[in-house]
This record gives structure tokens, C-alpha cells and sequence, in this order.
């Protein structure tokens, strides 16, 4: 009797100790809803309905058909973003023309010069936005490094509250031994063992958690394109859907994308060579295959800093002229998290089978 007191002593503890743990789960859960509470609650300028206006400030916030940004003094406007919508570098030289943009290029972190004309939801309608070289490369390196922990964010969330569900069924099995253990001396030890198992379940949701920011790669491909252009060829178009169409059999996957260029010509045009190359990859994946831009983890144009064939040769700068893409894969969001519950034996005839 002695030791089925032990027993059911450490079984009391471990039970508290459950409860604890989902409390402070339950607490850090809490203060996450509350700081975003406290985000969202800033208040939306209004911009006047027919009248135009110029705003100059930085995107805040990313969506599918315009984008939140903050002003000077801190107030957030909202922009609508049109097909005629001009995208376009605000140049200090005066001798050379303006370039051009996609609306890809609108990342968070961007500052950007706004004209358009206010319609009647308060938003304003952008007719020309503008950005510097300097600016959108900032934004560039910016946006990829935020945009796939955000993702793992939200997905670890969502784990978070798996895990929380499991702990609570394994107190719900962990009482049903505890009556076990009052009628025979076998509860306890079974009683023990899903313990046990308890604590791996929730060592292996902490390991999982620590993997969210470990990616391995999935597959590997490069796209070529002829000397001094960006077009995508027919064969660089087939292998670029054989990506999409892998990509999204992938489970928390993000696409990293990168664009060279080969020695010839000068150095400033081959780095916008290469970045041309790279926004025309993502252009594709996402009008042709519907590839979420939060899927793009970077799109960089290295120029002819990363050679991967002799550029002396004429089949060495063919292959320069390259841009690579990866599939890569959270770790943390693909091994499954393993909870057991251990099958106790015994010899005798009076213990729990």
C-alpha cells in the first residue's frame, strides 16, 4: 500500500504540472492576440472622395489588390492599385529616363510616393507610385527575411494549439488511471508509463518548434535565357511548371529565386539584367500557377557575381545566363510529432493487463 501511495503521489504531481504548463501556454497565447488586437485597432485615413493627392510614406502592409501605407505623421492610408497604375523609379538624374516596375515590387518596408485620386470607400486610387533603386533593394532584403517567419509563425500557432489539444486528452487518460491505481497495484506503473508518454509527446512538440526556422531543399532547377534578354523561352517555361506543379503537393514549402547573368556588358546592367530575369520567374509562377507571393521567399539578382561556368567560353556564358530556382521545405512543419501510449505486462494474476 505504501507504494501505490508513492505512486499516486507522483501522478498528483505530474497532473499539476500539466495544468501549469497549459496555463502558461494559455498566457503567451493571450498576450500574441493582444498585441495584434493593439495593431489592428490603428485607425484607416480617409482619403476625400474625387479630390486628387500626393502621400509619400512606407507600405505597412501587403494585399491583393492595393496595400496599407503609413505617412509621415503616422497615419495609415489605404491604396487601390488599378491596372493602369504606373510603377516607376523616382530618379535624382535628369538625364536618364525613369524605370519601370511591377506591382511585385511593392513589398512591406517600401517607401513609395503615392498620386491618385480618392474614391468613395476612403481609399485612394493610385495612378503613379514611385520608389528609389536604393529604397526597393532595402525592401527587397526586408521582405525576405520577414515574409517566411511570418509563415512559420502561423503555422507554429496552429501546432501550438494541436499540442495543447493533445495535453488535454492525455489529462483526460491520465485521470482515468488514477482510478485505475486506487483498485489495483497495476495502475500506478501504468499510470506512470503514459506519463512517460506524455512528456515525449510534448518534448517532440518543442523539438518540432525549434525547427521552424531549418528548411531542407526539394528540388532544384535553372532556367536560361539568350544574351541580353529576360523573355522566358518555351523549354524555361515547361520546366517552370514542372516547379509549380511540385510545389503544390509541398507542405509549408517557400520558393527561393535568384537571377545571374553572364561577363558580358557592364556591371549595373547585367545586376538589372539579372533582377528582370528573376521578377519575370515570379511573374509567371504567380499569373500562370497561382503560386502565392508569400510563397516567394527571396527574388535577388546577383549580376555576374555567381558564375557557375567559365565565362571565356560561349557555352560557358550560355549557362550563366540563368535564373535558379529551389523548393524548400519547413522542417519543422513536415515531421510528424510522435505520442505513444506504452503497453504495460506483468507475470501475476492480480496485476493490470
Amino acid at each position: 500500500m505504501k507504494n501505490v501511495r508513492r505512486h499516486f503521489n507522483l501522478l498528483s504531481a505530474f497532473v499539476l504540472g500539466l495544468s501549469l504548463l497549459g496555463s502558461a501556454l494559455a498566457q503567451g497565447n493571450d498576450r500574441s492576440r493582444t498585441a495584434t488586437d493593439n495593431d489592428e485597432g490603428r485607425r484607416i485615413s480617409r482619403a476625400v472622395a474625387g479630390q486628387k493627392q500626393k502621400i509619400r510614406g512606407t507600405i505597412v502592409k501587403r494585399e491583393t489588390d492595393g496595400f496599407i501605407m503609413r505617412d509621415l505623421n503616422g497615419n495609415d492610408w489605404t491604396v487601390s492599385l488599378t491596372n493602369s497604375t504606373e510603377v516607376k523609379e523616382r530618379k535624382s538624374n535628369p538625364f536618364r529616363g525613369a524605370q519601370k516596375y511591377a506591382a511585385t515590387t511593392l513589398l512591406r518596408g517600401l517607401s513609395v510616393e503615392v498620386e491618385g485620386t480618392g474614391d468613395s470607400s476612403g481609399a485612394l486610387v493610385a495612378k503613379s507610385i514611385k520608389t528609389t533603386q536604393d529604397e526597393l533593394a532595402m525592401a527587397r532584403t526586408t521582405d525576405t527575411r520577414v515574409t517566411p517567419v511570418e509563415g512559420r509563425v502561423g503555422d507554429a500557432e496552429n501546432r501550438i494549439s494541436q499540442a495543447e489539444a493533445n495535453a488535454q486528452r492525455l489529462s483526460g487518460q491520465i485521470a482515468e488511471l488514477e482510478a485505475v491505481s486506487n483498485a489495483a497495484k497495476g495502475g500506478a506503473r501504468a499510470a506512470q508509463d503514459t506519463a512517460d508518454a506524455a512528456i515525449a509527446g510534448v518534448n517532440e512538440t518543442n523539438t518540432r518548434i525549434s525547427m521552424m526556422d531549418d528548411f531542407e531543399e526539394r528540388k532544384t532547377a535553372s532556367v536560361n535565357f539568350k544574351a541580353g534578354s529576360f523573355v522566358l523561352s518555351p523549354e524555361a517555361k515547361t520546366i517552370l511548371d514542372a516547379i509549380a506543379t511540385q510545389a503544390k503537393t509541398e507542405k509549408g514549402y517557400i520558393i527561393e529565386i535568384s537571377g545571374h547573368a553572364s561577363a558580358e556588358g557592364k556591371l549595373d546592367l547585367n545586376r538589372k539584367l539579372s533582377q528582370n530575369r528573376a521578377d519575370e520567374v515570379i511573374r509567371y509562377l504567380v499569373e500562370m500557377h497561382n503560386i502565392p507571393l508569400r510563397r516567394i521567399a527571396m527574388t535577388m539578382g546577383y549580376g555576374v557575381s555567381q558564375p557557375i561556368a567559365d565565362n571565356t567560353t560561349k557555352e560557358g556564358r550560355e549557362q550563366n545566363r540563368r535564373v535558379d530556382v529551389k523548393i524548400l521545405v519547413n522542417k519543422g512543419l513536415t515531421n510528424p510529432v510522435k505520442t505513444s501510449r506504452p503497453v504495460t505486462s506483468g507475470s501475476g494474476a492480480g496485476e493490470a493487463q
